[in-house]
């Protein structure tokens, strides 16, 4: 099983990067977080990876951290009918943090709004994977939300503010809508509330 590769990276797009390790070049499918922090062309670059194997292809997802390859490897091990691509998806519209957030808290509403996602498949989710958040690697989740940035804007507002850019929002309305959401749950929400506040 290949667990990660380290070289140089060839092409580079929203969902696909190719990096060359020693004169081969490996086609890596990542989300947008990912493609987000990777270098420019001709730099080096390291992605934590998980293979998928079948009769017909073999295909490589890199991540740019262990978290969100390990989150990959429990969407689609553990949720019927989710596979790699949906995964992928997934991962690409909302933020780890978030994601912890929701299925922690059962939002199926924000969950939903991924692509390739219904309701059910949402409720699916939630209850195959809402036990098992607790015991899943420590992220910003579980930063207390009193720790804040020099702005004075906390971690989880951040994420939140962030879930709303990879939904579409330019970052000012995105920073606008997260503090009314703010003002109208008040300090202590969680980041799926913030949001969901925020999509209303």
């Amino acid at each position: 099983m290949i667990v990660s590769l380290e070289g140089r990276l060839v092409e580079c797009g929203p969902l696909r990067a190719v990096i060359a390790v020693g004169g081969v070049g490996y086609e890596v499918h990542i989300p947008l977080p990912t493609a987000s922090q990777l270098p420019a062309i001709g730099g080096t670059v390291r992605l934590h990876t998980y293979a998928v194997y079948r009769e017909d292809a073999q295909t490589l997802y890199g991540f740019h951290e262990i978290p969100l390859r390990d989150f990959f490897r429990l969407l689609i091990e553990k949720v019927s009918g989710v596979g790699p691509k949906i995964a992928l998806g997934i991962l690409s519209r909302l933020s780890l943090t978030t994601l912890q957030s929701a299925l922690a808290s059962g939002d199926v509403a924000l969950l939903s709004k991924c692509q390739g996602i219904g309701k059910k498949t949402a409720e699916r989710l939630v209850v195959e994977l809402k036990d098992k958040m607790s015991a899943f690697s420590p992220g910003p989740l579980f930063t207390p939300h009193n720790a804040t940035d020099k702005t004075g804007t906390t971690r989880l507002d951040q994420d939140a503010i962030l879930a709303l850019i990879s939904l579409g929002f330019k970052p000012a309305d995105a920073d606008k809508a997260i503090r009314l959401a703010l003002e109208k749950l008040g300090a202590e929400a969680p980041t799926a509330a913030l949001i969901r506040q925020a999509l209303n």
